[in-house]
């Protein structure tokens, strides 16, 4: 569990996971359906994720997901390695669920066990631990929450986290070390103030 809390991916398999990414990108770009599985096993939790807390509905989250892959089958013979090959994942999964919202005009509240799908992915995390984990991070504010998330489940540096929500680094930095702290607090057992 706090493994989980304290995901702090080192450089290096940050730059090996991003360079597997770039390399099954554009094997997919040459039509390798192989290529295409690997990469939505790599980065569904983390589409799915971002998609949820925009969306705030699992299943239209769950159809941008989908829509997400889609446009990347479509789109990966056009990709060319400029940046992260998972910040452009997630731009398109941004593009797609703001497309989304524009059309639809409404706002719904997000539920607690939809967030239980997120953490949930993750097979190592006992039971027990999963539960408190949710209850922490139901606990968050929905920034605070999306920052962390984005960061544990997709590996994304916090400048990419910034340029992903259109927010300035300093403000993804600070709620990201005020969501961590709050979360290390709830673990620890402290109330939450």
């Amino acid at each position: 569990m706090l493994a989980l809390l304290s995901v702090q991916t080192t450089e290096e398999e940050a730059d090996r996971r991003a360079q597997l990414l770039e390399q099954l990108l554009i094997q997919v770009g040459q039509g390798s359906q192989e290529a295409f599985t690997q990469l939505y096993g790599l980065t569904r939790g983390a589409v799915y994720a971002l998609a949820l807390s925009l969306l705030h509905n699992s299943h239209e989250a769950q159809d941008i997901a989908q829509d997400t892959f889609v446009k990347v089958w479509e789109t990966a013979p056009a990709y060319r390695p400029q940046g992260s090959p998972m910040a452009w994942l997630l731009t398109v999964t941004k593009n797609l669920a703001l497309s989304r919202l524009r059309r639809s005009g409404r706002q719904v509240n997000l539920e607690e066990a939809e967030w239980n799908a997120i953490p949930a992915q993750d097979p190592s995390v006992s039971p027990e631990d999963r539960q408190l984990l949710q209850e922490s991070l139901a606990k968050l504010g929905a920034e605070e929450r999306r920052i962390v998330l984005l960061h544990a489940v997709t590996g994304l540096k916090h400048r990419e986290i910034a340029q992903l929500l259109e927010q300035p680094l300093s403000t993804v930095l600070s709620k990201y070390h005020r969501g961590l702290k709050k979360l290390r607090g709830l673990m620890k057992g402290e109330s939450d103030r």
